[in-house]
C-alpha cells in the first residue's frame, strides 16, 4: 500500500538527513524543497513545516464545508466565507469547476500555496449507488465490495473528491442503532475483511494514482456499542471487549494502509472518544504506528463540552489535540483557541507540529502539490457507465438473503403477478441512507425491473404509504390480488429511518404495512414478501403470513434488475446474514458470538431463559437459504495435535444436491471451551464463497495459523495463545484440535 511506512513515510532514522536538507535549503534562500516532487517525502514535509507561521499551521488543522450541505443532521450550520489557507473542505458539490476555483485560491493566492484536501461521505457509492454496507457484508464477497469501492473512488475523484469518510467498521450488535446500515454487521472478523477491502478499493496501488482517494476508518472507537442503540450516547465497554471486538476491525484497517481515522462521538466508559489519549495516541499512534492523521467527527470536539469532559470550547480544543485528534471538523475550536492554548502552554509546539506534519504528509502523498486540480469531463464519462451499473446489479443480487421459502414458491413459477406495497415502485428510499449524489431518476425500481424482464404480467397497487394509510389502498390491493396468481408484496423502511440519527425503539414494520400483509393473506394467494430496510427487522408477527421472504435491504441504483434476477431464478440467492434478526425487539442484544452463560444444564427447565418469548433469534448470523441444497461432509484436519505457531490445513467437501448451479459460502468458526479469559461460544475466523455446479462437489480449505487464529487479547491489550483444547467448525460438523 502507498501508506506503508517504508514507502510513504521513509525511514525515521533519516530525520537527521531531513533536518540538514531543510537547513541547507533555508540557507540557500531560493531552493524550496517542498516544491521539488523528486525530493524525499519527509524532507518536503519538514521543509514546508519550517516555513509556516503559527496561523498557517492552525488553518491546516481545520475543516469547513463547500457547497450545499446534504446531511439533514447538519442543517442549520452556517456556511461562511472560506479562507484560502484552510486545510480541508467537505465538498457537497459534484462540480469540479467549483472545487478548482477554490483550489486555485489556495494554490495561487496564499503565501505557501498549500493545496486544500477535499473530503466527502462516500459510503456505498457516489452517483452509482451500491447496496448499503450491511447488505454488502451479507454477500460474503469482499472482492465485489473492493470493486464497488474502486467505482466509487473513480466517480468521486472526477467530481473533485480526494478523501472519503469511510469505511465504517463499527461492530454493531443492536439493530435499533440506525448506523448498523453503514457497517458490516456484528462480527469483528467480517468487519475487518470488508473494511480492509474498501480501503484497498479506494486507495489502489498508490494514493497518487489517477483514481485513488484516501480512506478514513470510522468511528474510532466502540461507537457501535451506544447504549440502547441511541446515537451519540455513551458506551460502557470493558478493556477486554474493546480489544477483542471493537478495536480489531480498526487494527485491520490500519494494517491495510488506511490514510486517516475519524474519532467518534461516543463517551467510552467515562472518557469521550475525541478526547481519549489511550485509544487515539497510545494504541493508534504509538502501538499501531499509524502515521496518517485523525479527523474529528462533525462538531465532536465542541461536543466534549456537552458530554461533561470540557468546561468550554477552549478546553475542548486542548483535550482533543492532546489526546491525538489532528484535524477539527467544522466547529473551529482549533482555529479559535490553539494559538492561545500554545501561549498558555496547555498544548506543546511539538504536538501542534506533529498534527500539521500528518496533514501535510497526506497531501504530498496524494500528489496534490503536483496535481491540485480536477480534470473536467462529461457526466457520461464519470458516472453510471454500463460497467458500473452491471457491477451494482451483481453486488445487489449477491447481497439479498432468502429467509423463507415454503413449498419452493421461489423462483416464481407464476406468470400473473399482483405487485403490491409502498416499496414496489419506490426510487428514493430503496437507495438507503448516505446515498451521496445518487438520483431517484437513475434507480431501476422493483416494478420497472420486473416489467423490463418481459417474463410476467404485472398489475400494481401501492396499497399503503410506508407509514400511513392510502385512501382505498387496502381494498385496491386486495382486488388486484384476487385477479392474479401470486402476490409480490414489497414492504420496508424510509431511507432516513436508518443511518445517522436513525435510532428506533422498535424494529418492527409500521402497523399499516402489517395490516396490508394480513389483508392480502386473506385472499389465499401465495405471498412473496420483499423486505427493504437498513437494519434487521422484527418479523415474529409477519413471518406466518408470507410463503417466502426475501431480505433485499436497500439495494441501490440497480434494485429492480437484481430483484428480478432472484425472483425469476436467473440467479440463486446466496446472501447470508451479517447480523442476527431477533425474534422481537425485547431480545436485543442477541448476537451469535456471545459468551457462555451459567446454569446451562438447567436450560431445559427454563433457567436463564425468557419466560414470555422464545430465546432463539428469528434468523441467526450466517443464515440464508438457496434454491438448491448443499450437503457438507466431515471436516478433515491435517493434524489433530499442534504447537503454537503451526499452520494446519483444514478442509470440508460441499456437494450441490439440487438441479441448479449456485454459490455457497463456507463459514469457518473456532471455539475455545476453556480459557482463563472466557471466550465466545464460537468465533468466525475465515469464509470463502464459491460457485458449485449442480450435482458437483467442491473442497473448501482453511489454512489455520494457530497463533493468528486461536489467540485472544487480555485486558491490557497483550495478545496470547493458550494451550489446550479447541474446536474447528463448518456446517454442522466440528473437529477437535489439541494445542500444546
Amino acid at each position: 500500500m502507498s501508506l506503508n511506512r517504508k514507502n510513504m513515510y521513509g525511514n525515521r532514522a533519516c530525520c537527521f538527513y531531513f533536518a540538514v536538507v531543510v537547513l541547507l535549503a533555508s540557507c540557500s534562500g531560493n531552493y524550496e524543497v517542498y516544491k521539488d516532487s523528486g525530493a524525499n517525502l519527509e524532507a518536503r514535509v519538514e521543509d514546508l513545516l519550517a516555513r509556516m507561521t503559527l496561523e498557517e499551521k492552525v488553518w491546516q488543522l481545520n475543516q469547513l464545508i463547500l457547497g450545499d450541505n446534504l446531511n439533514v443532521n447538519n442543517i442549520g450550520e452556517e456556511i461562511m466565507d472560506i479562507p484560502a489557507e484552510i486545510g480541508s473542505l467537505i465538498s457537497f458539490t459534484t462540480d469540479p469547476e467549483m472545487r478548482n476555483a477554490m483550489q486555485k485560491r489556495a494554490v495561487e493566492e496564499t503565501r505557501l500555496g498549500i493545496p486544500i484536501l477535499f473530503g466527502m461521505d462516500v459510503i456505498h457509492g457516489f452517483r452509482t449507488i451500491f447496496p448499503i454496507p450491511l447488505a454488502q457484508a451479507c454477500s460474503f464477497n469482499p472482492e465485489l465490495t473492493m470493486q464497488a469501492s474502486q467505482v466509487a473512488a473513480k466517480e468521486a475523484k472526477l467530481s473533485g473528491i480526494d478523501w472519503s469518510f469511510s469505511p465504517m467498521v463499527d461492530v454493531a450488535r443492536d439493530p435499533r442503532w440506525g448506523r448498523v446500515a453503514e457497517g458490516y454487521g456484528e462480527d469483528p472478523y467480517l468487519a475487518s475483511v470488508f473494511g480492509s477491502n474498501v480501503i484497498k478499493g479506494y486507495q489502489g496501488k498508490a494514493l497518487n494514482d489517477t483514481f485513488s482517494i484516501a480512506a478514513c476508518l470510522k468511528h474510532y472507537v466502540a461507537y457501535g456499542a451506544s447504549e440502547g442503540g441511541r446515537d451519540y450516547h455513551a458506551t460502557e465497554v470493558s478493556r477486554n471487549t474493546l480489544w477483542n471486538v471493537y478495536l480489531r476491525p480498526f487494527h485491520a484497517g490500519i494494517q491495510a494502509g488506511s490514510a486517516t481515522v475519524m474519532s467518534a462521538f461516543n463517551d467510552i466508559s467515562g472518557v469521550p472518544a475525541s478526547a481519549n489519549h489511550y485509544t487515539l495516541t497510545e494504541i493508534l499512534k504509538q502501538d499501531w504506528k499509524h502515521e496518517g492523521f485523525v479527523v474529528s467527527d462533525w462538531n465532536s470536539i465542541e461536543q466534549l463540552v456537552f458530554q461533561g469532559a470540557a468546561a468550554n470550547r477552549k478546553h475542548a480544543a486542548e483535550l482533543a489535540l492532546n489526546a491525538g485528534v489532528d484535524m477539527d471538523m467544522k466547529d473551529l475550536c482549533y482555529k479559535d483557541y490553539l494559538p492561545e492554548l500554545l501561549e498558555d502552554r496547555k498544548i506543546s509546539e511539538e504536538r501542534l507540529d506533529d498534527a500539521v506534519r500528518r496533514v501535510l504528509r497526506l497531501k504530498f502523498t496524494l500528489g496534490l502539490f503536483e496535481h491540485p486540480y480536477t480534470p473536467i469531463v462529461s457526466d457520461s464519462l464519470r458516472y453510471l457507465t454500463d460497467e458500473y451499473r452491471n457491477l451494482a446489479r451483481e453486488v445487489a443480487t449477491e447481497s439479498m438473503v432468502l429467509l423463507k421459502n415454503d413449498n419452493d414458491i421461489l423462483p416464481l413459477k407464476f406468470k400473473k403477478i399482483a405487485l403490491v406495497g409502498p416499496m414496489a415502485d419506490d426510487s428514493v428510499n430503496i437507495m438507503g441512507s448516505w446515498s451521496c449524489h445518487g438520483k431517484a431518476t437513475d434507480v431501476v425500481t422493483i416494478k420497472a425491473g420486473l416489467e423490463a424482464s418481459g417474463l410476467y404480467e404485472i398489475e400494481y397497487s401501492k396499497g399503503c404509504e410506508i407509514d400511513a394509510v392510502l385512501p382505498n389502498g387496502l381494498a385496491d390491493a386486495r382486488r388486484i390480488a384476487g385477479q392474479n396468481d401470486v402476490i409480490v408484496l414489497c414492504l420496508g423502511e424510509y431511507a432516513w429511518w436508518s443511518g445517522e440519527n436513525g435510532s428506533k425503539s422498535t424494529i418492527s414494520l409500521p402497523k399499516i404495512q402489517k395490516e396490508l400483509l394480513k389483508e392480502l393473506a386473506q385472499t389465499g394467494k401465495p405471498i412473496v414478501l420483499l423486505l427493504s430496510s437498513g437494519r434487521p427487522l422484527e418479523l415474529y408477527d409477519v413471518e406466518p403470513y408470507a410463503n417466502s421472504i426475501l431480505q433485499i435491504w436497500q439495494p441501490g441504483t440497480m434494485a429492480g434488475y437484481a430483484v428480478c434476477d432472484i425472483l425469476s431464478g436467473n440467479i440463486s440467492p446466496s446472501g447470508k446474514l451479517a447480523m442476527t434478526f431477533p425474534y422481537n425487539t425485547g431480545q436485543i442484544p442477541v448476537y451469535y458470538n456471545a459468551r457462555r452463560q451459567a446454569r446451562i444444564p438447567y436450560q431445559s427447565q427454563g433457567q436463564g431463559r425468557y419466560k414470555d418469548i422464545q430465546n432463539e433469534p428469528m434468523y441467526p448470523f450466517g443464515y440464508g437459504l438457496s434454491y438448491t441444497d448443499f450437503k457438507y461432509g466431515n471436516i478433515i484436519l491435517s493434524d489433530s495435535i499442534a504447537e503454537i505457531g503451526d499452520r494446519l490445513k483444514i478442509s470440508v467437501n460441499i456437494r450441490n444436491m439440487g438441479n441448479m448451479d449456485a454459490e455457497e459460502t463456507c463459514l469457518w468458526y473456532i471455539s475455545d471451551p476453556v480459557s482463563y479469559i472466557t471466550r465466545p461460544v464460537k468465533e468466525l475466523k475465515y469464509f470463502e464463497k464459491r460457485m458449485i455446479g449442480s450435482g458437483e462437489e467442491e473442497t473448501f480449505t482453511f489454512e489455520l495459523d494457530t497463533y493468528r487464529d486461536l489467540g485472544y487479547y487480555a485486558d491490557d491489550g497483550n495478545y496470547f495463545v493458550e494451550p489446550g483444547q479447541y474446536y474447528i467448525m463448518a456446517g454442522t460438523d466440528s473437529i477437535k484440535l489439541i494445542l500444546k
